[in-house]
Order: C-alpha cells, then structure tokens, then sequence
C-alpha cells in the first residue's frame, strides 16, 4: 500500500531528482522533492519542463512531483516537521546539517531513510595477488566524488609486500594519501582527520585516501565496523577462510571478497535506480533504497466464519 507523500531532500546533483521521483511514483506515492540553491535551478527546470509534462501526457496529475522552491534552510526544517501531510523524508547528504534534520524530523514525528555517511574499507590481507589488489583499488577509484568509492584502505601488516602496489594505483589516480603512520609510507602526509572521515563529502578534499596498518583481520573488522559508517568493506585475498571470517565478522551493509565496494549501488546490485543507501543497524530497508522499500505491508484475510485457519 502506498504511504502518501514521500519527501526527499538531497545533495546538489540534478539527476537524484529524477532517480527519486521515478522511485517513489512506481510505489505508488507522490513526492516532494528539495535540494539546495546549487541545483535547485535545474531541479526546477527538471521538475516543470520534464516530469510534470511527461506525467500529464500519461494521465496522470503533474502535481504528484512536487518542489521546494526555496533554497533557504527553512524549506528542509519544514519538510521534516509535517508528520500528517508528509510522513517520511528520505534525506541525503553528510554532516551535521543532515544529522541534525533527522534529529528534528524525530521529535516532529516524522519516519526517515537516512543516507547521511559513506566511504568504501578495502582491506588487502596477506594472502592478496598484487594482480588482483591493483584491479579492485582501481576499479574502486574511478570516480572520486561518490559514497561508495575507496575511502579507508586498511593494510595487513603480514602483507606490508603488497603497499607499493596499493601506493601506485593511489598516484595513478592523483591521491593525496593521508597515514596514519606516515612515516611508514612514502609519501604519504600524516592524517588529520578521524580514521573513518569520508573524502568524498569534502569538495576541498575530495581527491585523498586514508591508508591505515593492522595487525590482522580482526583489527580490520573491527575498524570497519567501529570506525566508519557501515555502508561496505571488501576484502581482497586468495584464501577463502580468511574472506568468510571478514565476510562472517563485519555487519556493514555490504561485505565483498575480491569486488570493488562501488558495487553498493541501487543499478550494480538491483538494475534500479536509488533513493539512497540506507546504513541503519536497525530492522527496515537498508542497503540502495527502491521502490520496493517504499510501500506498507498490508495482509489481507479472506475467511467463511468458521474461525479456522
């Protein structure tokens, strides 16, 4: 069964609109969408010239796409304060703006899917090929601004054989990295930030990678559960029980073995677009949000009095 309305406030990126909207109208529900003063140009235009149009062209009303036209902070307090007319808000986004707006929809009494933190953990345990470890890292690189691309590469001190590997597909791509034992990197800056910190929400920054050395797998899953947000991890090895233990051991939303952790991703995993990846520990929809993850389950019951199943 549908919920209603559907309220998304998202990032300064045109096409979320769209990815959104086609989501939350196959559900059944209508949207309304906002986004801030950088985009909110396009979305409007995306959102008055495309999907209102296309919509009306099949029938269906256009105002079932609506928009916050307002890039003022006060457009996304109000989306999370109106539990009767819009009670769920999918919000994207990083830092405390974002962490704050769940905080506010919360005492309002308004449910939220939450994509707030990302960053991809490769751990490269001992038992890695240099062939393989440089394939995933790249792979894992090729696009900087995203959630799910490398953030925290996590070292096993008994494969230490394998990091100049890691360091070269790192200056291949232009990194800054940033250690956390720097002095036992070449070239590598000392970290300044918390172990987890995610690169890609810093525009400033956006280009580095933490790179940090553990004494074995359990200190890396405990990293990667402990020290960053949950969204994946994979590890990279040859040996299958040390990939069951990571895989057994972590309780991100995604855990891989020899896979790039940009395949935590709404078309990579579902061949759907998202309305964002959920990290929630908690029982619902987590993982790329869809859809499917945006209707209420009814049971419907047809009996003959006789009060037996």
């Amino acid at each position: 069964m549908p919920i209603g309305v559907v309220g998304a406030n998202f990032e300064a990126r045109p096409n979320v609109a769209a990815d959104i909207a086609s989501q939350v109208l196959k559900s059944g529900n209508a949207v309304v969408l906002r986004t801030g003063g950088a985009a909110l140009a396009t979305v409007t235009v995306l959102v008055d010239d495309v999907l209102r149009p296309a919509l009306e062209e099949t029938g269906l009303p256009g105002e079932v796409v609506g928009l916050v036209r307002t890039p003022e902070r006060v457009g996304a307090e109000a989306l999370v304060s109106l539990p009767k007319l819009v009670p769920l808000v999918i919000l994207r986004g990083s830092g405390p703006s974002t962490a704050a707006l769940a905080q506010r929809a919360a005492v309002n009494g308004v449910r939220t899917l939450a994509h707030a933190e990302g960053g991809g953990v490769l751990y490269v345990h001992s038992g890695a090929s240099h062939e393989r470890l440089a394939a995933i890292a790249r792979a894992s690189l090729d696009r900087l601004g995203v959630c799910n691309r490398l953030n925290l590469a996590l070292v096993d001190r008994g494969g230490i054989v394998l990091l100049p590997t890691l360091l070269a597909v790192f200056a291949e791509h232009g990194l800054e990295v940033r250690a956390t034992a720097a002095s036992d990197v070449d070239g590598a800056g000392a970290l300044d930030e918390r172990l987890g910190y995610e690169w890609a929400a810093d525009p400033e920054r956006v280009a580095t990678v933490t790179l940090h050395i553990v004494d074995g797998l359990e200190e890396a899953v405990r990293i990667a559960n402990d020290e960053t947000s949950g969204l994946a991890a994979t590890i990279v090895t040859e040996e299958e029980d040390a990939a069951r233990e990571f895989l057994d051991g972590y309780r991100g939303t995604a855990a891989l073995w020899n896979a790039t952790t940009r395949f935590t991703d709404g078309f990579a995993l579902l061949g759907v677009p998202e309305t964002g990846v959920n990290v929630d520990v908690a029982p619902g929809p987590r993982g790329p949000v869809t859809y499917l993850d945006l209707c209420l389950r009814q049971y419907r019951i047809v009996g003959d009095g006789s009060q037996h199943r």
